[in-house]
């Protein structure tokens, strides 16, 4: 009897340690590109925009936020197995105030990147704005919360950033000028540098606790294999190759960053290695394509040319592992969340 008490308290004792810890992370704060943006692209001037049928038409009530998905995303996942709320609103988005913010807010924008360029291409948030923006919303909350409470969740919050891809797709292999000024291999730097110099400024700004995510397999985008059409709509190894070393020298910033900024908690997310084992064996995650997208004929339609006219979207999303040619569905967005709470993650549980 006296044992079966002892191991009662300890399993009592372990949960409310496992509560109290996951209490540690009062908020999620996101920057990011349309990976993550859950709607502020709707308020600003681009034609990158996703706040119409059929996005959005698997979100609750059928609502078409500006997620660029059939539903959810990632972010709105981690929120949701940290306890803290289902979905994770839009900075910008006027139906929501400091008091929503206060336990988690997005400050992405679709179609962004490390590179200034990159946001000019369709004239979206730059990423600089993204933390000016920050700034702004770090006032509201010490007005909201008082200042010494707001400086402890900012410090206890956990800050997610998702950028990168568009810099390579949108950027780099499109336009000339910064492939003449760049090799890759240097502008890979040249990005890396600015990821490196916005966690700075995070850390100065009070946050201790940040992931950062890697480049996913990018040459497997069905926008991209569709430009592969030639080469039998394989995957672009190039593009792919890219991700990879950019992804080796992210880790390698994040180790010295470690060492540089004292008592940072700071983490890589790598979607490479899970998404491309989706696309490879995608009938393992219970899904039937993971070479075309559900919306449209699922090879190049994106934003407006995704929309609710278009005849050839598919009736089942979750047999996809692509929503449009650039973005997962809700469910491939879930499978990748929950990975990175139960891998990078895990280290804040």
């Amino acid at each position: 009897m006296a044992c079966k008490v002892v191991i009662l308290f300890f399993f009592v004792n372990l949960l409310l340690q496992v509560s109290k810890t996951w209490a540690t992370v009062p908020a999620i704060i996101v920057f990011g590109d349309s990976t993550v943006d859950p709607g502020n692209n709707n308020h600003v001037p681009t034609v990158l925009k996703s706040n119409f049928e059929p996005y959005g038409r698997d979100y609750n009530g059928g609502k078409p936020t500006g997620r660029f998905s059939n539903g959810r995303i990632a972010t709105d996942f981690v929120s949701e197995a940290f306890g803290i709320k289902p979905a994770i609103p839009a900075y910008l988005d006027p139906n929501y105030d400091i008091k929503d913010f206060a336990t988690g807010v997005s400050f992405a924008s679709a179609g962004t990147g490390y590179d200034n360029a990159t946001s000019d291409v369709l004239s979206v948030i730059p990423f600089w704005k993204e933390l000016e923006y920050y700034k702004e919303y770090q006032g509201k909350l010490r007005r909201h919360l008082g200042k010494d409470e707001a400086n402890r969740r900012l410090t206890e919050s956990l800050y997610l950033i998702s950028i990168g891809t568009n810099d390579f797709l949108e950027n780099y292999y499109i336009f000339p000028t910064r492939s003449l000024e760049y090799s890759v291999d240097e502008y890979q730097s040249f990005l890396i540098g600015i990821a490196s110099n916005f966690i700075r400024e995070l850390y100065r700004l009070g946050a201790r606790k940040v992931v950062i995510g890697g480049l996913p397999p990018m040459g497997c985008l069905p926008l991209e294999r569709t430009t592969n059409m030639f080469f039998g709509s394989d995957c672009i190894d190039e593009y792919n190759n890219v991700a990879k070393d950019f992804n080796k020298k992210l880790q390698g910033a994040i180790t010295g960053l470690k060492q540089e900024l004292n008592g940072i908690h700071l983490f890589m997310a790598n979607p490479y290695d899970k998404l491309m084992e989706m696309i490879q064996n995608p009938s393992h995650f219970g899904f039937e394509d993971a070479e075309t997208a559900c919306c449209g004929t699922g090879f190049f339609e994106m934003s407006y040319l995704c929309d609710n006219m278009n005849p050839f979207t598919c009736s089942d999303a979750n047999k996809y592992v692509f929503w449009d040619a650039f973005h997962p569905t809700e469910k491939t967005n879930a499978i990748m969340a929950d990975y990175a709470v139960k891998t990078t993650l895990a280290g804040f549980r």
